[in-house]
């Protein structure tokens, strides 16, 4: 029985995206086997990790552009869309609109293949301030330019502006270092480094959407107002 990719593999084609104007002559020209293998190797990648980076896959991303209708194309009975920006160096996975019938964010969540991303309040938190930061950078350094970085050290006070302090210097270092750390697992920042800074990575500059961002206002609105009548009530 066949599937997609031995399809391509009879089928072959090459890609016209105008992004393969940033490609060298050589690697357009890859045999039709090879080229085959690479699209099965980047799908298999982005349905794993939900997606793919230059700054640590750069030959990946680079067939990523060039064989970019074929990946779409291997995709599209998954009911899965290629997103590419070329200018953070990031190529992920979204579930197709067509597969969605509305506009409404929760179905499009039913998909079998994509898990919801469930985040705590602090995790959401936190990946608010991270996209701040984030924003801040690009405009300072431009679009793409050069890695986001921030201190540990820098982060801990912003954080402890929406949470409470717990009185402990080392108690709040650890709240704060746990939650980055399950962060990495959604490729949003980077290990810690020797100098006590993490790297914010480009997907975050697509997860932590306004949408996203409103309905975190909206919890953190809920729980203050819970809070007040509480101490109404004391």
């Amino acid at each position: 029985m066949t599937n997609v990719f031995d399809q391509m593999a009879t089928g072959g084609g090459d890609s016209n995206d105008s992004e393969s104007a940033r490609i060298p002559d050589e690697m357009l020209e890859q045999p039709t086997d090879t080229t085959s293998a690479d699209v099965k190797q980047i799908t298999q990648e982005l349905l794993k990790h939900g997606f793919v980076e230059e700054a640590r896959k750069a030959d990946m991303f680079r067939q990523a552009i060039v064989r970019q209708q074929d990946v779409a194309a291997a995709l599209e009975p998954l009911d899965l869309e290629l997103r590419l920006d070329t200018h953070r160096g990031i190529a992920f996975l979204k579930v197709a609109e067509s597969a969605c019938g509305t506009a409404d964010d929760a179905v499009a969540w039913k998909h079998s293949l994509v898990r919801r991303q469930r985040l705590t309040l602090e995790q959401s938190l936190l990946i608010a301030i991270l996209r701040q930061a984030f924003v801040m950078h690009e405009q300072e350094s431009g679009v793409g330019q050069s890695t986001a970085k921030i201190a540990v050290d820098d982060l801990l006070p912003h954080f402890l502006t929406y949470l409470e302090d717990s009185g402990s210097d080392a108690k709040n270092e650890s709240r704060l270092l746990n939650l980055l750390d399950q962060l990495k697992t959604y490729g949003i920042v980077s290990e810690i480094d020797k100098k006590h800074e993490v790297t914010i990575r480009p997907l975050i500059a697509h997860l932590a959407n306004p949408e996203s961002l409103q309905a975190l206002l909206r919890s953190l609105q809920d729980q203050s107002a819970t809070d007040d009548e509480a101490e109404g009530e004391s």
